[in-house]
């Protein structure tokens, strides 16, 4: 009883203490969160990855409106130092690249490329407004990478990380082989966000002031007023108070004014700073304005959160008043009399990607048949506006614009997010062929002066605006027999023109699973994004084909030498090998494939395989049992390589191996079987002094006999030629592939023909002359019994 009582006792003592230590732990959590205002929103882990050459990885993090920051950490195994970067080639960087609202894409075409300045190298956090553009930047690939960004310097929403191993027009051209190295990275994301709604900030100890707004509506549209609830603020020259306002749906102006403004003298001033998304400041603003003397007016305000800041150089008191104006349902610009479309979306049947959609005006009828555009009715109006959503998790995909007409257009094509366009404040735009947007994410096909015809890359998710500013009235009468003289097409789509009918497309999905974006995968001799590029001419193609097929001809020559010498196995192994290798890279280069593309890589890497290993068991003198079991295990492993990783470099490696392997135990077989009396029992009569010079003698021998055996002028020929065969392996890059390759076709063949040649008749103790594999077969053996 006392034992039990006193492990009752001791089990209550060790509870209490770890009761009291967890309480601890506990109120010095809380205190933390109590001193910072903030709590942890979300917090992300991605395991180690591997981003394969030219291959791309994104991540989405969602901020949302009461965020306070982004803490971002990254590890990989890159080591690239500031010096190094320059001598590394584009398509072979690993880069890191950031964006706000939809995936990064650094490469969209060859401008963008020639345009795009990596930024500096960095370490640490990012701190402060002169770092703010970093969300659109991109950074070579570091080991280490610690990113704040706080919600001066961001907007609320998605913001994306991309990883890129490789950028170039290549990065998306289909290689015959890839040697680069891939990377590996681990990545660690967290958001946190402020506990009160009222305070805001990087640290959350910024008071946000909401203002109280009524709405009233007539039949001219509709007005919303929001005033603060204080009736007069004073502000004592260093101070600022902040704002904040929602903007619910297209408008088209706020107006800020000042009310009951009582100044210290004529010469204060009151200064207003508004911005979207993100607190305003005397730095960092989007409008700015001294309101004691005139209103602040911004036209077709972004639907969302607006912040507002006030200061001023002396004591002033006031009353912030703020008009959001709107027109009615279907109208827009000034006085309310342009038209406002919204588009619907339409889903694709036929499609088999996410979110591939065309828009039409709602309301509208189904376009008949395979059409899937709409007319632009004729107005006086100059401007007309259409509205569209992206989905959320679309953002992976292209907005594609057409406007098609009978005549000349006139029209201008602005595009915005968030609000309507005008000709100053847009984000994209279409004059002519020569005044058009310059942004990475805008691309323009096919232009003239009868249609219009571009995309815009990986658009956000959320409201877009098009704005369509008509230049003439003047239309042709004869236009009006033809049908409708504008036709405006307006579709989500996955890969822009289809990858150029020169690749397919495909899509994944970001580190989180909330975006799907898409991608081509173009052919041999296109790259870019989508597949428009030409990196390989067409008669560059013609002579890389050529080149790759017609080098396995120097297969005739190892084949020629064992038919003659009536090494039946040897010829057909050789034949067939160059035979699969010819058909292979014919399918390849895109010129023929007579089986599938899998199975004829297969059977080229595993011939090859073979013959290499074939040629060191040939000219070992194994009696025919070793041979055929050397045979059978080098099959299977040579099998197994050709099905697992089969272009890798150090293959080349392994193969040596194994043949070398297979001759010295073809070796070793045939001499422990001529001088097996050294390990019987004549070597066990031997005296200590005898064994000795008995095992001298029989190293002497071999030797003899291994010089006897070969002619070694071709020996030495046979090696130099595949030290070119393996160096011409091993420096293959993607771009330069099909030289480097056809040498190693012509190098490997030629080597096997000379050491074929190297090997010398040999006559047994009976005066009969073997020669080489005539003692052997690899599918019959001799079951008949001999006299």
């Amino acid at each position: 009883m006392a034992e039990i009582s006193i492990l009752s006792v001791t089990t209550l003592l060790l509870f209490f203490s770890w009761s009291l230590s967890i309480s601890n732990s506990l109120q010095d959590s809380v205190s933390y969160d109590n001193n910072g205002n903030f709590f942890t929103v979300s917090s992300f882990r991605y395991p180690k990855s591997q981003v394969r050459p030219y291959d791309t990885r994104y991540i989405r993090v969602d901020l949302p409106p009461w965020f306070s920051s982004l803490n971002v950490a990254i590890e990989s195994d890159v080591d690239i130092s500031a010096k190094s970067v320059s001598k590394i080639s584009k398509s072979l960087l690993p880069v890191i690249c950031f964006r706000d609202g939809s995936p990064p894409l650094p490469d969209a075409s060859t401008n963008a490329l020639k345009a795009l300045e990596l930024g500096q190298l960095f370490n640490g956090s990012f701190e402060g407004g002169q770092d703010i553009e970093i969300a659109e930047q991109c950074y070579p690939m570091q080991k280490n990478i610690s990113l704040r960004l706080t919600n001066e310097q961001i907007s609320p929403g998605a913001w994306y990380v991309g990883l890129f191993n490789g950028i170039g027009a290549t990065r998306t051209q289909g290689k015959m082989i890839v040697r680069s190295s891939a990377f590996s990275y681990s990545a660690n994301i967290t958001v946190e966000g402020c506990r009160t709604a009222t305070m805001w900030g990087p640290s959350c100890n910024q008071t946000i002031y909401p203002l109280p707004c009524s709405r009233f509506d007539n039949q001219t549209g509709s007005v919303v007023s929001c005033s603060d609830s204080s009736p007069i603020s004073c502000l004592n020259g260093v101070e600022t108070k902040i704002y904040a306002l929602d903007v619910d749906g297209i408008a088209e102006q706020l107006v800020i004014t000042a009310s009951n403004v009582k100044v210290d003298s004529n010469e204060s001033y009151l200064m207003c700073y508004a911005r979207f998304g993100a607190i305003a400041s005397e730095t960092l603003h989007d409008y700015s304005g001294d309101i004691h003397k005139v209103a602040l007016v911004i036209n077709k305000p972004k639907a969302g959160r607006w912040y507002i800041s006030t200061n001023s150089s002396s004591k002033v008191c006031f009353s912030v008043n703020v008009k959001v104006i709107g027109c009615p349902m279907g109208k827009a610009g000034p006085n309310c009399v342009q038209q406002l479309y919204m588009l619907q979306a339409v889903m694709r049947r036929e499609s088999s990607t996410p979110f591939e959609s065309y828009y039409l005006p709602v309301n509208d009828a189904t376009p008949s048949g395979s059409s899937t555009g709409f007319p632009l009715k004729s107005d006086t109006t100059t401007w007309t506006y259409f509205l569209m959503n992206i989905p959320q998790g679309g953002a992976g995909g292209h907005i594609h614009f057409r406007l098609t007409s009978h005549s000349t257009t006139q029209y201008e094509v602005y595009l915005r997010f968030g609000g309507l366009p005008t000709v100053d404040d847009h984000d994209y735009y279409y004059v002519n062929q020569t005044s058009a947007s310059r942004s990475t994410f805008f691309s323009l096909y096919n232009s003239s002066q009868e249609k219009i015809d571009f995309y815009i890359l990986y658009a956000r998710e959320g409201t877009w605006s098009l704005g369509l500013r008509k230049l003439s009235d003047s239309t042709p009468a004869t236009t009006a027999s033809k049908g409708p003289s504008t036709l405006v097409s307006l579709s989500l789509e996955r890969c822009p023109r289809g990858c150029s009918s020169h690749g397919n497309c495909r899509y994944g999905f970001d580190a989180s699973g909330l975006t799907s974006y898409s991608f081509c995968s173009c052919d041999r001799t296109h790259g870019g994004f989508d597949c428009g590029i030409e990196v390989v001419s067409h008669i560059g193609h013609i002579i890389q084909s050529i080149a790759l097929i017609a080098s396995n001809g120097a297969a005739l020559l190892p084949a020629y030498w064992a038919l003659r010498q009536r090494e039946y196995p040897e010829w057909f192994l050789f034949t067939s090998s160059g035979i699969s290798s010819a058909l292979y890279h014919a399918c390849d280069v895109g010129t023929w494939c007579v089986l599938s593309y899998n199975v004829l890589q297969f059977m080229d890497f595993w011939l090859s395989f073979m013959a290499v290993i074939g040629t060191f068991v040939y000219l070992s003198t194994a009696d025919e049992a070793v041979k055929r079991t050397i045979h059978v295990v080098v099959a299977i492993l040579t099998a197994l390589l050709a099905l697992t990783q089969a272009t890798r470099a150090s293959n080349i490696i392994i193969v040596l191996a194994i043949g070398s392997l297979g001759l010295l135990f073809g070796f070793l077989v045939e001499f422990v079987t001529k001088h097996r009396s050294y390990c019987g029992s004549a070597g066990v009569s031997l005296n200590m002094l005898d064994r000795p010079r008995a095992v001298k003698e029989w190293f002497t021998n071999l030797i003899k006999t291994v010089k006897k055996r070969f002619r070694w002028d071709f020996v030495a020929a046979g090696l130099v030629v595949f030290t070119m065969a393996a160096t011409s392996f091993k420096v293959e890059t993607s771009s330069s592939y099909w030289i480097w390759h056809s040498i190693w076709h012509l190098t490997i063949y030629t080597s096997s023909f000379f050491f074929l040649c190297s090997k010398i008749a040999i006559v047994n103790n009976e005066n009969q002359t073997h020669h080489g594999a005539d003692s052997y077969e690899l599918t019959r053996q001799d079951s008949l019994p001999r006299n």
